[in-house]
């Protein structure tokens, strides 16, 4: 893991301009720069250590344009009130489209955890997303059907507050859904049992992959309930061979899908200002990203 002081000595190194700045349209040469988006989770150590401020900078200055938040607490995102928040990401030329959070959620705490939302729709509201999605549910041996079916009415709830306040509600994906109980698909039942008008699916196309699951065809079955995705690889996008990204992304433009983030959890060497500069420059390289 970084300290605290390398972390610091490469942001300011990437801010003083010793890494890829974003295309900038001129008279003279005028291209479209790629609306590459950014799961912050990827930059959680440097947050960490050097605060969100640091980390929007390194995010900003490589190219990233569209954020995904994943950091909420009782009204704050990244410790900072939501309408700061959004001034500071629309001051770099970045936009936060999207947010991680969630509860888990029992019968017994159902008044709980929906005042929870109430309150969390709000401050994200506030922040300006399209979407907020819940990036995880609690499965084990010993999950059936029954609690299956009980967090999708659990979902289909939230999605209809959210869509209240114009906000689009879904969930992302891990490599456990495409396990089974009582012999169905976790992530088929999860899609059969959610409402369509109210909850949406973000494809993390890895964890999918790494499941059992084939991304494509998943993308192309259910485009009109996978409105985002996680594109993400072992480290680095691209690096590991593992994943075709090209019949990816090829279905993706099929779909009409514009709101994708990179996240990258582990990074070769640690250095995470590095890998997302890595991995943006292998997105931006590739004709088939739009």
């Amino acid at each position: 893991m970084q300290n605290r002081r390398n972390f610091l000595k490469q942001a300011s190194l990437l801010l003083a301009g010793g890494l890829v700045v974003p295309k900038i349209l001129t008279s003279c040469n005028i291209e479209k720069t790629k609306q590459v988006g950014l799961q912050l989770y990827s930059l959680r150590e440097m947050i960490n250590e050097a605060g969100i401020g640091e980390a929007l900078g390194v995010a900003a200055k490589i190219g990233y344009t569209k954020l995904e938040a994943a950091n909420y607490d009782n009204g704050m995102i990244y410790g900072m009130r939501p309408a700061e928040l959004k001034k500071r990401i629309g001051d770099l030329g970045m936009q936060c489209t999207s947010a991680h959070l969630g509860q888990a959620f029992t019968r017994e705490n159902e008044a709980e955890v929906m005042a929870w939302w109430d309150k969390a729709i709000e401050a994200h509201r506030e922040l300006g997303v399209t979407y907020m999605v819940q990036p995880w549910m609690p499965v084990s041996e010993q999950t059936t059907l029954d609690d299956l079916k009980m967090y999708c009415d659990y979902f289909n709830a939230v999605g209809e507050k959210a869509a209240a306040a114009g906000i689009g509600f879904g969930y992302h994906n891990h490599k456990f859904e495409f396990n089974r109980v009582d012999g169905q698909v976790i992530y088929d039942f999860l899609l059969q049992n959610t409402d369509k008008r109210n909850v949406l699916f973000e494809l993390d196309v890895y964890w999918c992959q790494e499941g059992g699951g084939n991304p494509v065809a998943y993308l192309a079955d259910c485009a009109d309930r996978i409105k985002l995705v996680h594109i993400k690889d072992e480290k680095e996008i691209g690096a590991s061979g593992k994943m075709n990204f090209e019949p990816i992304f090829n279905q993706m433009n099929a779909n009409g899908i514009r709101d994708w983030y990179v996240e990258v959890e582990e990074f070769t060497g640690n250095d995470a200002v590095g890998g997302l500069r890595q991995s943006f420059d292998f997105l931006d390289k590739a004709a088939y990203v739009k």
